[in-house]
C-alpha cells in the first residue's frame, strides 16, 4: 500500500446521496480479484450509455457527456467530493480499489457507509468526513472555478484551498498511522515477522506432532 501523507490534487464534485457500492463498481466486475484494472469501470453505468463487461477494452464505447468525469474540466481528478452515506449498499472491497484505479486519492463526505469507510483505510484512500456546510461550500468552488484544487495534509489534518481558510477534519490515530506508513492489514501482521518465526520455532521444538504433516 502506498503512503498517504500530503498531495494536492484536482477536485471532482458528484452531487449525488447514497452512492452505493453497485453503481460505484457494478456487480459484473467482481469476478477479479486482482485489485487493479477496474478505474474504467468506475461508475461504469453512469459513465457508459452502454453495459459494460469485465475485461472489455472501455476506450471506443459511447459516453455519457453529462456525467461528471467525462466533462474535460474533471480529466485527472484526485479528489472526490460527495454527498451524505457515500459507499453504502455491500460490503465489496472493489469500491475502493475502483476509486484508486481510477487516481482518487481521497473523497470527502458528510458520512460514509461503515464497511465501505473501513474498506477505504485498508487500502490506502483516505475518506473525509466534513459538515453539510462544509461540502457546501466546497461543491461551489469546484463548480464556479474551474481547475478547483484541494491540498491534503493527512499529517496535519489540514485541507488548504486557494484564496480561503483551511478546513481541519478529524482522523483516527491508529488509521492516520496506518496510511501515513502504506500499512495495510498484511504489512502490519510482517512487522512482527521475527516474532511470528520465533514463536513457530518455539512450537516446533514443543509439539513436534503439530507439525508432521507439514512439508
Amino acid at each position: 500500500m502506498d503512503k498517504f501523507v500530503t498531495f494536492e490534487g484536482l477536485v471532482a464534485p458528484l452531487d449525488r446521496a447514497n452512492v452505493d457500492t453497485d453503481q460505484i463498481i457494478p456487480k459484473q466486475f467482481l469476478k477479479s480479484i486482482k485489485r487493479t484494472g477496474f478505474g474504467p469501470n468506475l461508475f461504469d453505468e453512469w459513465r457508459y450509455r452502454d453495459e459494460g463487461e469485465p475485461g472489455q477494452d472501455c476506450s471506443g464505447r459511447p459516453l455519457n457527456e453529462d456525467f461528471i468525469l467525462n466533462q474535460s474540466r474533471y480529466k485527472g481528478a484526485q479528489v472526490l467530493i460527495t454527498r451524505r452515506n457515500f459507499g453504502c449498499g455491500s460490503s465489496r472491497e472493489h469500491a475502493p480499489w475502483a476509486l484508486l484505479d481510477y487516481g482518487f486519492k481521497a473523497v470527502i463526505a458528510p458520512s460514509f457507509a461503515d464497511i465501505f469507510f473501513n474498506n477505504c483505510f485498508k487500502n490506502g484512500l483516505l475518506p473525509i468526513v466534513l459538515s453539510e456546510e462544509a461540502i457546501e461550500t466546497l461543491f461551489q468552488s469546484t463548480v464556479s472555478k474551474e481547475g478547483f484544487t484541494l491540498s491534503v495534509d493527512l499529517e496535519s489534518q489540514v485541507i488548504a484551498r486557494s484564496g480561503a481558510k483551511d478546513i481541519t477534519f478529524e482522523v483516527d490515530v491508529f488509521r492516520k498511522y496506518c496510511l501515513i506508513n502504506g500499512l495495510d492489514d498484511i504489512s502490519l501482521t510482517l512487522k512482527d515477522e521475527a516474532a511470528i518465526r520465533q514463536y513457530e520455532d518455539n512450537c516446533r521444538q514443543h509439539s513436534p506432532w503439530l507439525f508432521d504433516a507439514i512439508k
